[in-house]
């Protein structure tokens, strides 16, 4: 019995996806807390959205 590899990236839907969603996820707050702390705006200020 062969077990799949949860960390490759295969595209579509797959047991692997909730992972790759996650650790994108993850990285997309790190980033915005880093502008935010960097600037003083908030991400949609730094845009010029608000």
């Amino acid at each position: 019995m062969t077990e799949e590899n949860r960390n490759d990236f295969k595209f579509g839907w797959n047991t692997s996806a909730e992972n790759w969603n996650g650790r994108l996820a993850m990285i997309g707050f790190v980033a915005a807390l880093l502008t935010e702390l960097l600037t003083g705006q908030g991400v949609l200020h730094f845009w010029g959205l608000l």
